[in-house]
């Protein structure tokens, strides 16, 4: 059953762990070194990979004798690790460079910069607490998102500018660790029990 308040919580948290908007400076790089994005094949391809996640994901952890609620609290860490990232401006997460041109939508935009390590540990950890359904929801409404904003990056980046980009990177930051916090708390106690 999908509940607006879930499908609302996941949509922002996919949101900021993808962080497309913080991603706006990368992006312009990559369409300036490449000569372009195909915007449907990166966001095609991102879907896919948080979708698979969802559904194989759990299987994959049973299979390595890892449960739903040890994976969430180890993916919050990561999830908090991302956000102090996002505020400190310090790199812990690096891509691969030396990308062959023509994969560019695939490898590094939907991969992993859009549909990371980040983004697929956040849909397992909010597999603990939310409904697939409602997960599969906030993932189509932030496919939609990737989708308008690949289409705007030049448009985003004359509005926003480089400090504005700065501002909205850190304050995404800032929500991370708190739903961070909060997955760590609920599943540490689930854990428990």
């Amino acid at each position: 059953m999908l509940k607006a308040n879930q499908v609302i919580t996941i949509t922002f948290t996919l949101f900021a762990v993808i962080d497309v908007l913080g991603s706006v400076p990368i992006l312009i790089s990559l369409r300036e070194k490449m000569g372009g994005i195909q915007t449907g094949k990166a966001t095609v391809a991102s879907g896919f990979l948080m979708v698979l996640f969802l559904f194989v994901g759990q299987p994959f952890l049973s299979l390595m004798g890892v449960d739903i609620h040890s994976f969430a609290v180890a993916g919050s860490i990561v999830i908090f690790v991302l956000g102090l990232e996002m505020i400190l401006g310090i790199e812990f997460f690096k891509t691969e460079k030396g990308t062959a041109p023509s994969s560019v939508s695939v490898v590094p935009i939907a991969f992993p910069l859009i549909a990371g390590s980040g983004t697929l540990t956040t849909i397992m950890s909010l597999k603990a607490d939310f409904d697939e359904y409602n997960i599969l929801a906030g993932i189509l409404i932030n496919l939609i998102i990737i989708y308008l904003v690949l289409r705007s990056l030049n448009w985003i980046e004359r509005i926003l500018g480089k400090a504005g980009l700065i501002v909205v990177r850190k304050f995404f930051g800032v929500i991370l660790i708190a739903i961070a916090v909060k997955i760590f708390k609920s599943n540490l106690s689930g854990g428990a029990t």
